[in-house]
């Protein structure tokens, strides 16, 4: 089984090194002709996945199409707002029975459709593989470094899922199959803005009390948006869901978290992205979420106050006042 990792950013140079290290051949494709170099050189991605060298059964590449064609699975790293574009270069060179595995956590900026509706758009004018999506608590240099981890492959296809399953199944990665599509691409991309949120919280230094509520009531309003888009309830308590959001809320490799933290600290959005390597998908998928929500009527408070500060420069403080004082309910 010949696999592709499209996108060489961490969590693509992560999870091409770990496909190697169980066997499976696999070319990684980069965009920056001079990572692509340095992998040729050393074997090494020292920008964005540091300390760790890949196994001889991973190849590089710089032909997108011809990575893509070439493989049986494709797993597609790459941030959700170049998604588009990248689905748009891959598709004359796919081929009938291939699965694609999106890895990618976020909405499309423009249409606001999740990462699999946009590819289901752009292949089927040309040749529709099996699409599948891989999410869950997993931070890239963990996965690296073999560290036990579990996952969930989504699929509307249960045999692509069990596929995918199995193909990645290792010591160290343990997948689970789901058929909620919707619900764990949601519960993917809408953590990372309740990240940012636990990273303002952390440089408040409000303690384990606030980090814990504001975990649960974002869990919550992810939840009633992932329903309202038509997931499954029970999906948000799992690995996608609960998982991921307090591996992201609580876990110092966060990016989401870090913007946060430096929100938190008196910088602003626009100095904080400017000292950046890697994308933080939670800050594009703030204003997402919010262009959802209000379409469908869902209230999402701590998402609503989190576009305030990274859009509109509303003061930390403030924002902590407002939502304490919402009115009160039920839980």
């Amino acid at each position: 089984m010949r696999t592709a990792v499209i996108g060489g950013g961490s969590w693509g140079s992560a999870f091409a090194r770990y496909l190697g290290s169980i066997g499976l051949p696999t070319r990684l494709w980069v965009r920056e002709h001079d990572i692509y170099q340095e992998l040729l050189r050393s074997r090494e991605n020292p920008t964005f996945l540091p300390g760790f060298t890949f196994p001889e059964g991973v190849g590089f590449s710089e032909d997108l199409r011809e990575t893509a064609g070439s493989a049986d699975v494709i797993f597609v790293a790459v941030p959700s707002q170049f998604c588009r574009s990248a689905y748009a270069r891959m598709a004359p060179a796919l081929r009938k029975g291939q699965i694609l595995v999106s890895l990618t956590k976020g909405f499309d900026k423009r249409t606001l459709m999740r990462m699999s509706q946009v590819m289901d758009e752009v292949f089927r004018p040309h040749v529709l593989p099996h699409l599948t999506v891989l999410s869950g608590p997993s931070f890239a240099r963990e996965v690296a470094a073999g560290y036990p981890t579990a996952l969930v492959v989504a699929s509307k296809d249960p045999s692509a899922a069990r596929e995918v399953q199995h193909l990645i199944s290792s010591l160290t990665v343990r997948a689970y199959t789901s058929s909620d599509v919707i619900g764990v691409e949601v519960a993917g991309a809408l953590k990372n803005v309740i990240a940012i949120a636990s990273g303002i919280v952390d440089a408040l230094e409000f303690g384990l009390n606030s980090r814990a509520a504001l975990i649960t009531r974002g869990l919550v309003e992810i939840t009633h948006l992932g329903v309202a888009l038509g997931a499954r309830k029970e999906t948000f308590s799992g690995l996608a869901g609960m998982g991921d959001l307090v591996l992201t809320c609580t876990g110092e490799l966060s990016r989401n978290h870090r913007v946060g933290q430096q929100l938190g600290q008196g910088r602003t959005l626009r100095e904080i992205l400017a000292g950046m390597k890697m994308v933080a998908e939670g800050v594009h998928t703030t204003m997402a979420a919010r262009r959802i929500a209000r379409t469908l009527g869902v209230e999402m408070p701590i998402s609503e106050e989190i576009y305030q500060v990274l859009y509109r420069g509303k003061p930390v403080a403030k924002v902590v006042a407002d939502l304490m004082s919402r009115a009160l309910k039920p839980e």
